[in-house]
């Protein structure tokens, strides 16, 4: 299933065989697809050129590249049902899930009308409502919180007898998270239990600055899944059809009491680590190779060869976020601070 691609100063990179056919995508889901990714990919554009104009401060960490993984894996979750668990590189994710373009941006600016109030900032988007179970700023943090929220799911069903209570978690995090200890102890108890959780692996190849191929010993991982009796599966991450067809398998498994899947997503951001990292460290080659196979510009594609879209139909989309990113920011740049007085609330839980 896995063919060689391409020899870089880091080894081969892998891309999966298996691809997505478009034939029985609908126009409605196909630009909603596009548009989903679109807004991702405007969005951290501008955080990056807020960043650089001194606007927002802190430790910003850019999606780009990878937007067919979030709208692959969301796109195939409930709405406002099912859980989602992110990693510091989380605005993306939660504007799939529904959270508010302008409620995202002003957190990033610190603002009392951000998601978190202000307090949380870029690594640590929270929603309630939309289910975002948060961003978190540790490497496989998320991990045992996503856990919690699947076990809490079965629970519900098996031992409280709420039929309704089917709901399906999906863990995102990286390559790098792939080595410590908390990821393996979550996939034995998830699978031990038969929890319905989905474990997304978003390989982009680099934990920071170290090759992925150099800091583990067997850098597929989704085999990693065979150790526990779980299902592994590799996916083409820059492809979001293929991404999504393999979430609704694995959220089908998860959603009829079958279990739990290890999803790896083979993508590559486009950014560094950081806004403050100069990213010199990975091959220019490498990186010229990966930004021929951006994943909106693949989509785009696809939607126009089998009639789904015209190029105006999506460069139109494409104005249209770009319009609604831009109103963020000014909404963001208007809000008021978080009050001084207030500087104690949400340590505690309210009653």
């Amino acid at each position: 299933m896995v063919q060689e691609l391409a020899e870089t100063t880091h080894g081969a990179q892998r891309e999966v065989g298996r691809q997505t056919r478009v034939g029985n995508l609908s126009q409605d889901v196909g630009l909603a697809l596009y548009r989903d990714m679109v807004l991702g990919r405007c969005f951290e554009d501008k955080c990056a050129e807020m960043y650089y104009r001194g606007k927002m401060f802190g430790f910003v960490h850019l999606y780009n590249g990878q937007e067919a993984v979030s709208t692959g894996v969301i796109q195939a979750l409930r709405p406002k049902h099912d859980w989602v668990c992110s990693t510091y590189r989380d605005h993306v994710h939660a504007l799939s899930v529904g959270v508010p373009v302008r409620q995202v941006m002003a957190e990033l600016f610190g603002k009392e009308a951000g998601c978190s109030k202000g307090r949380g900032g870029s690594m640590h988007l929270f929603s309630k409502e939309h289910h975002l179970l948060g961003g978190y700023a540790f490497i496989g943090e998320g991990i045992p919180v996503a856990l919690g929220a699947a076990f809490s799911s079965r629970y519900g069903r098996d031992v409280l007898g709420n039929t309704g209570s089917d709901a399906v978690t999906a863990a995102f995090f990286g390559d790098g998270a792939c080595n410590n200890g908390q990821f393996f102890e979550c996939l034995n108890m998830a699978q031990l239990w038969k929890l319905p959780i989905l474990f997304v692996v978003e390989n982009n190849k680099w934990a920071i600055g170290m090759a992925h191929d150099r800091a583990t010993s067997n850098p597929e991982i989704y085999r990693k899944a065979a150790a526990f009796g779980m299902v592994g599966e590799e996916v083409d991450g820059m492809d979001v059809l293929a991404v999504r067809a393999a979430a609704q398998r694995a959220v089908e498994r998860a959603r009829s009491g079958e279990g739990p899947t290890l999803l790896e997503c083979l993508t590559y951001r486009y950014r560094g680590h950081s806004l403050a990292d100069p990213d010199e460290l990975r091959d220019e080659q490498e990186k010229t190779f990966w930004a021929q196979r951006d994943p909106i510009a693949a989509l785009s594609a696809q939607l126009t060869r089998h009639g789904l879209a015209s190029s105006g139909r999506l460069a139109a989309i494409d104005k249209e976020e770009e319009a609604r990113v831009a109103d963020a920011v000014e909404f963001a740049l208007a809000a008021p601070e978080p009050r001084p007085s207030e500087l104690k609330r949400y340590i505690w839980a309210e009653t």
